[in-house]
C-alpha cells in the first residue's frame, strides 16, 4: 500500500483504498474537515445521514431553536473572506439562520460534490493487515480509506426514554432533536412537553403561544438565564468585521473560546452589594456570560451558592405562584454544573393560565396511554407529545455506529466496559488511523464548539501532513498516553463542581451508561497548548509507522 498522495484516486496506478480519508458527518465539523483535506490535496469523501448539511442545525428544527453562543462567535474563522461576506441578523441566531449559514458555506466552497447524503454509516472496520478502514452504509455500499475521521457531533444521538405504552399513544409524537421539516400546527391542541433541559426551555414558550393547553412534565428544574436577544445593528456588524481577525485570535487564547469579562476572582471575597450589582448587570445584559461573573463559581461551593440563589430569587420574582416558582427552582445541583440554559420568556410562560407544570419527581410518569400521559397522580389527556429528553451525548453518536479497531474490537464494547477513554479526545488506543473531532476528553461542549472544531480540524490536517511528509501510513494512540490523558481529564473535573450534578456530561441521563465526566474542563486555551506540544514533539503519545506496521 502507498502513503497518502496528493493525486485524485482516478490517477492512481496501483491498488489501494478508494480514498485517502473518509469523514462521517456533514455538520460544521465535517464541512470544515472536507474543506481542509481537499485544500491539502487529499482524496476525501463524506457520508451524511440527512438530506442536507448542517448537522445539529439540520435536525433540531423545533419551535424556538436558537444557539446559546452569540452568532458572531458561532461561525467559522478559517476564511477571512467568508467572515466579510456573511451578515448575522441577531445576537443569538435562530436555527433557520444557522442552517442557511451552513448551506452557504457548503455552496461557497463547493463541498456538496464530495458528500453522499441520505447515507447513514452502519459500520467502520479496520483491517490490520492492509491498514485500511472499510465503511458500510445503510444501503449496503462499501468504501475504503487509509484514514477515518468522525465528525458526528456531540449531541446528535437523540433518545426517548422507554416509557411503557409509548406505541399506544394515538396522537402525534415528536422529539426536539428529530423535528419534522415541514410546518407543525399545534393550534387548538393539548400538548405535553416532557423535559426541561436546553431544548425544552427553548420550545416551551412558543409552544405555549400556539397550543390550546400546554402541560410541562419536569423531572429536574434547570437554571436558565435570559438571552436578551436583539437584532444586530449595521454599525455593530461593521465594527466586528473590521476587527474579526484580532477578536478571533484573542478568543482562541481563552478557556471558553469566547471573549468573556470576568468581574473578579471570587464572589465570596467581594462585598455582597458589589456581587449583587454585578449579577444584576449581567442578568439585564443577558446571555451565558452570566455565570462567568466570578472565576470561582465552578470551583467554590460558597460562590456558587451566591450566584445560584440570585437566580432562584429571580424565579420567585418572575413566577407569580409560589408553589410553581418553587418547583422551577433548582436545588439539587450547583449552577452551571449542568449546561446553563439561555431563554426567552421561559419563567414568564408559567404565569399563563393555559400552562401546567407537573413535577414527575414527585409524581413519576408510569406509562404513556392511548389518550396521553399517566403519572402516579393520574392521567393527563393530550393530543400531542413533544419529547425534549435530550441525547446519548458525546459517546452515543460514535457507539451507534459499529466501529471496530485492531483485532475486531468494537468501540461500543470497549467504552461500555470502562467508559469513554481517548487520547486528547482525538484518538483511541487500539483504533489506528481513526480521529474523532470533539470526542470525549476534549473541551467540545464546554467551549465555543465551532472554535473547538476548527482547532481539531487543523490539528488532524497537520497530523496527516506529518505522516505524508515522512512516508508514514499508520498512527495510533499509545495506551500509556491515553491512560495519562484520561487521568488528567478526571483530575481536572474533580477539582470543580461539575461532577456534583447528574448531567449528560457524565452520561447520567442514560440508564446503564458508565458515569464518567466526558468533556475536558481545563479550558480550550490550555488544551490547545497541549495539542500543539504533542505536534511539535513529532506527535508524542502516538505510535507512527509505515505499511509494514503490525
Amino acid at each position: 500500500m502507498h502513503p497518502l498522495t496528493n493525486s485524485d484516486t482516478s490517477a492512481r496506478t496501483q491498488p489501494g483504498p478508494d480514498y485517502d480519508v473518509l469523514v462521517i458527518g456533514a455538520g460544521f465539523a465535517g464541512l470544515h474537515m472536507l474543506h481542509e483535506l481537499r485544500a491539502n490535496g487529499y482524496a476525501v469523501h463524506v457520508f451524511e445521514t440527512g438530506s442536507g448539511v448542517g448537522g445539529t442545525w439540520y435536525w433540531n428544527r423545533y419551535p424556538g431553536a436558537r444557539c446559546d453562543v452569540e452568532s458572531i462567535n458561532y461561525s467559522y474563522s478559517f476564511s477571512p473572506e467568508l467572515e466579510q461576506e456573511w451578515d448575522w441578523s441577531e445576537r443569538f441566531a435562530t436555527q433557520p439562520e444557522i442552517l442557511r449559514y451552513a448551506e452557504y458555506v457548503a455552496d461557497r466552497f463547493d463541498l456538496r460534490r464530495d458528500i453522499s447524503f441520505n447515507t447513514p454509516v452502519e459500520s467502520a472496520v479496520f483491517d490490520d493487515e492492509a491498514g485500511i478502514w472499510t465503511l458500510t452504509t445503510g444501503a449496503g455500499g462499501r468504501s475504503t480509506a487509509r484514514f477515518l475521521v468522525t465528525a458526528v457531533g456531540c449531541l446528535s444521538a437523540s433518545r426517548i426514554p422507554d416509557f411503557p405504552g409509548l406505541d399506544s399513544f394515538t396522537g402525534a409524537v415528536y422529539h426536539t432533536g428529530r423535528w419534522p421539516h415541514g410546518p407543525v400546527d399545534f393550534s387548538g391542541k393539548r400538548v405535553g412537553v416532557v423535559g426541561t433541559g436546553s431544548s425544552g426551555i427553548q420550545a416551551i414558550p412558543p409552544l405555549a403561544e400556539e397550543a390550546e393547553r400546554l402541560t410541562v412534565f419536569q423531572r429536574t428544574p434547570n437554571f436558565t438565564v435570559p438571552a436578551r436577544n436583539r437584532p444586530l445593528g449595521e454599525e455593530e456588524r461593521r465594527e466586528v468585521k473590521r476587527n474579526y481577525r484580532q477578536l478571533r485570535e484573542q478568543a482562541r487564547n481563552t478557556p471558553s473560546g469566547q471573549l468573556i469579562e470576568v468581574a473578579g476572582k471570587s464572589a465570596v471575597a467581594a462585598p455582597p452589594e458589589e456581587v449583587t450589582a454585578e449579577l444584576e448587570r449581567r442578568w439585564r445584559a443577558g446571555g451565558n456570560f452570566f455565570v462567568a461573573a466570578y472565576a470561582d463559581v465552578l470551583t467554590d461551593e460558597r460562590s456558587n451558592r451566591l450566584v445560584a440563589e440570585f437566580v432562584r430569587e429571580k424565579i420567585r420574582e418572575t413566577v407569580s405562584d409560589p408553589v410553581t416558582a418553587g418547583k422551577l427552582s433548582p436545588t439539587n445541583h450547583p449552577i452551571a454544573a449542568k449546561r446553563i440554559c439561555v431563554d426567552t420568556g421561559y419563567y414568564e410562560t408559567f404565569n399563563r393560565p393555559d400552562v401546567d407544570l407537573v413535577d414527575v419527581r414527585e409524581n413519576p410518569i408510569t406509562e404513556i396511554t392511548p389518550r396521553g400521559i399517566r403519572t402516579t397522580a393520574g392521567e393527563h389527556a393530550l393530543d400531542a407529545i413533544v419529547f425534549a429528553t435530550g441525547y446519548d451525548a458525546m459517546t452515543g453518536p460514535l457507539t451507534r455506529i459499529d466501529i471496530r479497531g485492531s483485532g475486531g474490537v468494537p468501540l461500543a464494547e470497549r467504552w461500555a466496559a470502562e467508559g469513554p477513554r481517548t487520547y486528547l479526545g482525538l484518538a483511541v488506543a487500539g483504533f489506528p488511523n481513526l480521529f474523532t473531532i470533539t470526542g470525549p476528553g476534549s473541551p467540545s461542549v464546554l467551549a465555543n464548539v465551532i472554535m473547538s472544531i476548527e482547532q481539531h480540524v487543523e490539528w488532524i490536517t497537520g497530523h496527516l501532513g506529518h505522516l505524508r511528509a515522512n512516508g508514514l501510513t499508520r498512527s495510533v494512540a499509545r495506551a500509556d498516553a491515553q491512560d495519562a490523558w484520561v487521568e488528567h481529564v478526571n483530575k481536572a473535573a474533580d477539582a470543580t463542581l461539575y461532577p456534583e450534578a447528574n448531567s449528560w456530561y457524565l452520561g447520567a441521563n442514560i440508564p446503564g451508561k458508565p458515569r464518567v465526566f466526558m468533556p475536558y474542563v481545563g479550558g480550550l486555551d490550555v488544551y490547545r497548548k497541549k495539542c500543539d506540544e504533542v505536534a511539535a514533539g513529532g506527535y508524542t503519545g502516538f505510535a507512527l509507522s509505515g505499511d509494514d506496521a503490525s
